[in-house]
């Protein structure tokens, strides 16, 4: 590929980006598409009480958006979205300031001495080939590649200074997070798996007697789980009992705040008909655990919900071996209510080692099959092959116009539809896997999606997708480095357009929310529907997260093999960071939270690509017959890892245990404050699983409750306004 082909992408790319922002611009502005464009600030009443009056300032583009963004603070952020939003942001900061560093460094240094490393004359710059501007323009045995690893040390000690203070501030973030939050039933519960049955006794008694025997002081109570039965039917009446109150209660507000007994419009229940079926489920569980369909019911009883006194309590239970064979009374700490993935608790103890061998397997085979399409993509970049494939394409071929276009755009576009796969497929594979949490399966599926991507996006495109090669890597891992220097310059061209396509475009359209806009169009024009969609969208980490870590892993190792690269890919990280913070404030909500998890997973993709990065240009030392720039290369690999290491042991674990001294240090203030009574009365109403039965049905992919729940969420936000406005 030229240089002028290049242009003709960005040019491409471009265009579509000023569309795609000017269309939002004006479409955020419309009535009808608040519920697409401000999904998680539905419950705010100015959104509800606008006028839809026309005005031609709706049709004009304009750029509040931008400003409202960027001027956001952290702390609203983390008020409004939580801490993972946040992280997810310092993924960005870092990424900016990284490649800020970097592109200076490359695009005045490397690049003059990537185009000069020949003695030969150049023609005009947009009639140039790309090559001219890679390291492969570089003679073997010049001098001049010390100045290529001079650059590598640069970049390489600022990620680990940048990487250093990212881990260190984040993880200051998430002990305040963990201490200044409010009391998380989570931090009192522990979840039983894998439990003994007995003929003797309901199992409802088997685990009150275990942990009351050996958990006696810190021991509260349990809850059973159940998959069936009559205890069922109670909570379902419960749930549809609740709803009504909240709904009578809503409807009431506007007539009588100050109404004590609200009636139901069709069967005039009093309000505290809720009351009346939570006792009598209470009564029932009490009295009838001799009836033979609460007896069956225990027996298909997958686990409990054990309840401990004090967070220190609950936490040592959680880690210790309760037992000495680990296959029984397995216990977690439980995740919080509303993030408990009720569905694979049902799953048997023992088959989840098997669960996850099975999706290894499915996993990497999914890989291997999805060189298909990859292999297609790198096809369309070669005018022969294409001719050769569609004879009937020589005529238009023929055209340089129509080469650029082709060579130049539709390699990375094809490539970019292909992957739209990968994601829910990841997610329903995390879900198969037995994952007891809805965070831990969206966590799980992003390290799917990461290691995918980087394979098949990364490593089947260098190695020009030919099975050989990529065998070839895997049997020979010595011979890796060099035959990855020899191919990762010839395909710079490809990666630089799949940044344009896949980047600035995919950041357009997310901002647009295409499949959102269009379904939302046909719900109100052509069905008629013109209540608000009731479902609120979750922020996709697992999407999202690995697209922006490859971005960072092509950034690094064509850095010094490609310097034109990282202009595209400093745009896409200042307009990704202030799309997604507009996304974060006004589109997505909260269902759950991670805790700032998310961030070990990111820093290690960062520390790979620096390594990956490191071992590229020690094969490309070595094939210039380099061996000073060789020998520091191998130093700086060494420090990194050795870095990597440190960072582990130092913060590593704040992210994956509590510290004892913060759980203890909570619990008594709670119980000097004399709120721990209060917390312990809430803890048997904390997990619901009815919201889950009725939620399935209405959520996409399992996630989030019921709509009726966020519904209700946002109806009482509302009420909560409006009495502060009043007051």
């Amino acid at each position: 590929m030229d240089f002028s082909a290049l242009l003709t992408s960005a040019g491409i790319n471009i265009a579509f980006c000023a569309l795609f922002l000017s269309l939002y611009s004006v479409l955020r502005k419309q009535p009808h598409n608040f519920g697409v464009y401000f999904g998680r600030r539905l419950a705010e009443e100015k959104f509800r009480q606008q006028v839809d009056y026309f005005s031609f300032e709706r049709l004009l583009p304009t750029a509040g958006w931008i400003v409202k963004a960027y001027w956001c603070t952290e702390e609203e952020i983390r008020r409004v979205a939580g801490l993972d939003s946040v992280v997810f942001l310092r993924l960005f900061i870092f990424s900016i300031r990284i490649f800020s560093i970097t592109s200076l460094v490359c695009i005045f240094g490397v690049l003059p001495v990537n185009y000069h490393g020949k003695e030969k004359a150049h023609s005009h710059i947009p009639a140039e080939s790309l090559n001219v501007f890679t390291i492969a323009n570089i003679r073997e045995g010049s001098r001049m590649l010390w100045v290529h690893c001079v650059a590598l040390y640069v970049i390489t000690v600022s990620a680990c200074i940048l990487l250093y203070y990212e881990y260190k501030y984040i993880s200051r973030k998430r002990l305040a997070h963990i201490t200044g939050s409010t009391p998380n039933p989570a931090h009192f519960s522990v979840l039983v798996r894998s439990i003994p049955k007995s003929d003797n006794e309901l199992l409802d008694d088997t685990i009150r007697n275990f942990f009351v025997n050996y958990h006696g002081s810190s021991y509260l109570s349990h809850k059973m789980i159940y998959r069936k039965g009559n205890m069922q039917k109670f909570v379902d009446n419960a749930e549809r009992a609740y709803r009504n109150f909240v709904k009578v209660k809503l409807s009431a507000f506007g007539q009588s705040r100050r109404s004590n007994v609200s009636r139901c419009g069709l069967c005039g229940v009093r309000a505290s008909s809720f009351q009346l079926y939570r006792n009598k489920f209470i009564d029932k569980k009490k009295s009838d655990l001799s009836d033979p369909d609460v007896i069956e019911a225990q027996k298909d009883c997958p686990g409990a919900i054990v309840f401990f006194k004090t967070r220190y309590a609950a936490i040592v239970a959680s880690k210790i071996l309760p037992s000495s064979n680990p296959m029984l009374w397995v216990t977690d700490l439980a995740p919080e209510p509303r993030d408990v993935y009720w569905s694979n608790l049902w799953i048997p103890y023992r088959q989840i080692w098997l669960r996850k061998l099975a999706v290894l397997a499915a996993s990497v085979g999914f890989m291997f099959v999805f060189i298909v399409p990859v292999a297609f993509v790198q096809s369309m970049m070669q005018v022969d092959q294409l001719q050769q494939m569609f004879p009937f394409l020589r005529g238009v071929l023929k055209k340089s116009i129509f080469v650029r276009v082709i060579t130049g755009y539709l390699p990375s576009v094809v490539l970019l539809l292909s992957q739209y796969t990968v994601p829910p497929l990841m997610m329903f594979f995390s879900s198969i896997e037995g994952s007891i949490s809805r965070s831990s399966r969206k966590r799980s599926a992003c390290c799917k999606v990461l290691f995918f991507t980087i394979w098949n996006v990364f490593f089947v495109n260098v190695l020009s997708g030919s099975v050989i090669n990529q065998l070839n890597v895997l049997t020979k891992p010595k011979d890796m480095p060099s035959m990855l220097a020899e191919l990762v310059p010839k395909q710079a061209t490809f990666f630089i357009t799949y940044v344009l396509t896949s980047g600035w475009a995919s950041l357009c359209s997310e901002i647009l929310q295409v499949y959102n806009l269009i379904y939302n169009f046909f719900r109100k024009c052509v069905c008629c529907y013109w209540d608000e969609p009731e479902y609120v969208y979750s922020f996709p980490y697992h999407y999202v997260v690995p697209k922006v870590l490859l971005f960072n892993l092509l950034g690094f190792t064509f850095s010094i093999l490609a310097p034109l690269i990282l202009p595209f890919l400093l745009v896409y990280f200042c307009l990704g960071y202030l799309v997604y913070r507009n996304q974060i404030l006004n589109v997505y909500y909260p269902k759950y939270e991670m805790g700032g998890k998310l961030w070990p997973v990111m820093h290690n993709g960062l520390v790979f690509a620096l390594v990956l990065t490191q071992i590229i240009a020690l094969g490309v030392f070595t094939i210039k017959h380099s061996p000073v720039a060789t020998g520091f290369t191998i130093l700086l690999l060494i420090g990194t890892i050795l870095f990597n290491e440190y960072c582990r042991h130092r913060f590593a674990r704040i992210f994956d245990s509590f510290s004892a001294q913060d759980l203890i240090e909570l619990d008594r203030d709670d119980e000097q404050s004399g709120r721990m009574e209060e917390i312990h009365q809430h803890l048997l109403d904390a997990y619901s699983q009815a919201s889950n039965i009725n939620g399935s049905k209405s959520s996409k992919n399992g996630e989030g409750p019921s709509k009726w729940f966020w519904t209700i969420r946002r109806k009482k936000h509302r009420i909560q306004t409006k009495n502060s406005l009043t007051r």
